[in-house]
């Protein structure tokens, strides 16, 4: 496995939300962590129908036309009533045409739950999907899961995307209530994430 030598990494992603996230986790090493959208890269078109293939292409476009090692995400939503979806779809279920609405998306997904009249609890879980990838094409990719229940209403203002609809296993708040340090630590993101800091990064 390569570990990550430099001082510098690209983060492929335009989401604010994400890039806190991910800039929060790689703070203990004191790297120096640049957006894709803050670099003014284009956003590759996601084509594939996984989050390793979609991770892939969104690292390795950022890789190649920064010069420098990127990281990208590749996340989302899968409902066991709703046979997995959105799944890696979830951030165009939030799509319109003035920007992405989640608290619509989160009503949709709610809507469909209860037009297939799923049972409670509404079971779902959070994929991540991490690609580390160098200028030369080599990668590393690692994958991070947390299980969970839909709640509605959606409730909290913390968080992004689906967060608020989400409440963990064992858990009485949704990510959307939680403490953002306390989300972090048990994250689908946190759990790629332990897995990423083993293998490519070293504490200062």
């Amino acid at each position: 496995m390569r570990r990550f030598g430099g001082n510098e990494l690209v983060v492929a992603t335009h989401n604010a939300g994400k890039l806190r996230e991910i800039a929060d986790l790689l703070r203990p090493f004191g790297i120096l962590v640049r957006s894709a959208g803050e670099l003014g890269l284009p956003e590759p078109e996601e084509t594939e129908n996984s989050f390793v293939g979609n991770a892939r292409i969104k690292a390795h476009a950022a890789a190649r036309a920064s010069g420098l090692p990127a990281l990208s995400d590749d996340s989302g939503l899968s409902v066991d009533a709703l046979d997995g979806a959105p799944g890696v779809h979830t951030a165009d279920w939030a799509e319109t045409p003035a920007g992405r609405d989640f608290a619509m998306a989160m009503a949709k997904v709610w809507e469909r739950c209860e037009a297939v009249r799923a049972p409670e609890p509404r079971l779902a879980r959070f994929h991540c999907v991490l690609c580390l990838a160098w200028p030369d094409g080599y990668d590393e990719i690692f994958d991070g899961i947390v299980e969970g229940r839909l709640v509605w209403p959606m409730r909290g203002g913390n968080g992004f995307g689906f967060d608020p609809m989400f409440q963990p296993v064992g858990e009485a708040e949704t990510f959307g209530e939680m403490d953002p340090a306390r989300k972090h630590a048990m994250s689908h993101r946190a759990d790629a994430f332990t897995k990423l800091v083993a293998g490519c990064f070293d504490k200062g």
